[in-house]
């Protein structure tokens, strides 16, 4: 009964391993079994081949189990499966050819198979030919990457094949632009090359350049005589020209085309060697301490064979004239080169005009920074002629207003839209009670002005310590600002610096509007022009100072919330601008709006131009511009646009 029952299980796993192999992809597995098993990165190619390109539909869920380290092979019959683990250490087993449950084993009866990530990356290049045209938008797309990242001619096919049937827009283009680079650095059709060269010449994209930069990639080659004609030669090396005499002499040497030059050491040790009865090749020893005298003595040797000869000039030229040293393309094809050539060519003068471009975007980006962080300035050392060494607090105090509303309101935009009002609020409270404390009591006297505001300065500062401590707080800008307007590869700038810019160009417009059409406009414009005939016209002068600096620290808090948004909230903020702020008034023309802008303009775009030169090193940037301020202000003292009539006579 018992060898009954044993005859009986092997004639059933004999019928199971019959019907299995009779199955198309597990003839194939059973085929490739030893390379399966062996699981060598070095001889797997042929198996991952083998399965891949069966055309069958089942491939697929074959190397995606086998990628994923979900295939096992029985050990009783050598049969392939993806198992899911059951109950205690049993695996269900399910058939690769028709997806149904095969049965279960124990673990003892199956090896998994655990391919490394060499062998990983070989199966997920040949998944790439099902996935591109998978039902699921996610694994076309990560197939795609996946083909991005590791280009080869083996998945060009596979990806034009897969366009015709794309439905996503926004994937089907960028299978056309990997399908086009593809095209340049694989397709064996010099024409179709050609073409995708042409076309994809005005991209500006990095992925373009590094597929084009290879294919003028060259080698450095060597001939006797005239180098073969169907090579594409890059450059023939002319030795005294493009290339030194002893510099080709050395490539013939390394090519063991040319005996090698005897260098002096070579020189000493073979005069030590060769030194008999107090000479060497004739030439007493005490003369040898002169380097001409010691090649003399080696020639002598050299002529009397005891030494290998040195080549001279005469020798050295002709070998040089019996060979050719040539840069040789690693592409055949001398059309394609031209036509790289000429592409690569565009695109670097396009890329000089978008750099020019990204560099003026960056100096308005810049001069909008400038330009909010001295509005203020402009108003009260411009207009009001006060030294306030305080602004840059203002700034601060605005950026920590605007963190203070971010701790109430969670709100990112509702913070900073509440934010903006808020610190202009209380920086023209704080501006006010200083004027009224501080600067009212020191008109026309500018040193006193400056040390006074400067304790203020050293006062706010510390107060700030005491509330907020020393570490740098949060300003979170809004989610609709993260990130930047990218134009193309080379052209982009950040949504908040765009930002910074409308609430630049707000301000000149509300400033203006204050100015020309306001009362408080009107009385300013007096005030600053003739105090005294204002004050007998009626104008109450405190009242107008006081507004005045009070409107001058609230654009500077309002500056403070823009510039906390992409820059560290301390209490030493205000610091990092103040000179900036001094600078950009006083270049642009002390009390004209206009001049502060253009003194804006004239610094931001000055920096980022040295920056461009030196982007490594932006402290050198700024001590170059505050040199050429210097000697800007030497020949124009008044500043770029100067105040006419009697004001610019006070």
């Amino acid at each position: 009964m018992k060898h009954l029952l044993i005859a009986a299980l092997a004639l059933a796993m004999t019928c199971s391993l019959a019907r299995a192999q009779d199955a198309p992809i597990q003839a194939i597995l059973q085929a490739q079994s030893a390379l399966i098993i062996e699981n060598s990165r070095r001889t797997i190619a042929p198996a991952i081949a083998a399965v891949s390109g069966s055309g069958l539909p089942e491939a697929q869920d074959v190397l995606q189990a086998w990628q994923g380290k979900n295939l096992w092979q029985r050990t009783t019959d050598g049969m392939f499966f993806r198992a899911e683990k059951s109950e205690g250490k049993t695996y269900q087993l399910y058939d690769f050819d028709t997806g149904e449950i095969a049965g279960s084993a124990p673990a003892s009866d199956l090896e998994q198979i655990k391919p490394n990530s060499g062998i990983r990356a070989l199966i997920g290049s040949a998944l790439v030919q099902f996935q591109l045209q998978d039902a699921d938008p996610k694994r076309r797309l990560a197939a795609l990457t996946s083909v991005q990242r590791n280009p080869s001619a083996e998945v060009l096919e596979p990806l034009r094949g897969s366009i015709a049937a794309e439905d996503d827009p926004t994937i089907r283009a960028m299978k056309v632009r990997a399908e086009r680079l593809l095209t340049i650095a694989y397709d064996s059709d010099e024409a179709e090359r050609i073409k995708a060269i042409s076309e994809m010449s005005g991209d500006l994209g990095v992925d373009v350049r590094a597929t084009l930069n290879p294919l003028l990639a060259t080698r450095r080659a060597i001939f006797a005589g005239a180098p073969p004609e169907t090579l594409n030669i890059a450059e023939t090396l002319v030795p005294g020209a493009s290339v030194g005499v002893m510099s080709a002499y050395d490539m013939l040497v390394d090519a063991d085309l040319a005996p090698p030059r005897v260098t002096d050491a070579q020189v000493r040790n073979a005069l030590i060697e060769n030194a008999k009865g107090g000479k060497v090749g004739g030439i007493p020893i005490h003369q040898l301490d002169d380097p001409g005298i010691r090649r003399r003595a080696y020639a002598a040797l050299a002529a009397a064979g005891s030494v290998p000869p040195d080549p001279d000039a005469a020798q050295i030229a002709q070998a040089l004239d019996a060979h050719s040293i040539v840069e040789v393309y690693l592409e055949p094809s001398r059309k394609v080169t031209d036509a790289v050539s000429e592409a690569l060519e565009t695109i670097a003068l396009t890329v000089g005009v978008n750099q020019t471009v990204d560099l003026i975007l960056d100096g308005l980006s810049l001069t909008s920074i400038y330009f909010l962080a001295a509005i203020g300035l402009a108003i009260t050392f411009g207009v009001m002629g006060v030294i306030n060494m305080a602004h840059g607090e203002f700034i601060m105090m605005g950026a920590y207003t605007g963190y203070v509303v971010q701790q109430i309101i969670p709100n990112h935009t509702a913070s900073i839209l509440v934010a903006i009002p808020m610190a202009f609020a209380v920086t023209f409270a704080a501006g006010v009670v200083m004027e009224r404390l501080v600067i009212r009591w020191l008109y026309n006297r500018p040193l006193e002005t400056l040390l006074a505001t400067f304790g203020v300065s050293i006062a706010l500062q510390q107060l700030a310590k005491n509330i907020f401590g020393t570490q740098a707080r949060p300003l979170t800008s809004p989610a609709w600002l993260d990130g930047a307007w990218v134009i193309n590869d080379v052209v982009a700038i950040s949504f908040i610096r765009i930002a910074i810019f409308a609430l630049a160009a707000f301000f000149l417009g509300v400033y203006i509007f204050i100015m020309r059409c306001t009362r408080l406009g009107l009385e300013t414009r007096a005030v600053t022009q003739n105090p005294r005939m204002a004050s007998s016209m009626g104008i109450n002068l405190n009242k107008v100072n006081m507004l005045t600096f009070g409107l001058g620290s609230g654009i500077a808090g309002v500056a403070g919330v823009a510039i906390g948004l992409f820059a560290k909230v301390t209490s030493e903020l205000g610091s990092d601008y103040i000179v900036q702020s001094f600078m950009t008034v006083v270049v642009g023309g002390v009390g004209n709006i206009w001049g502060t802008l253009a003194g804006a303009a004239m610094i931001g775009f000055m920096q980022k131009g040295i920056e461009w030169f030196n982007p490594s090193n932006t402290l050198a940037a700024q001590t170059f511009m505050i040199v050429f301020i210097i000697i800007f202000i030497q020949f124009r003292p008044r500043g770029i646009i100067a105040l006419k009539g009697r004001a610019a006579g006070d």
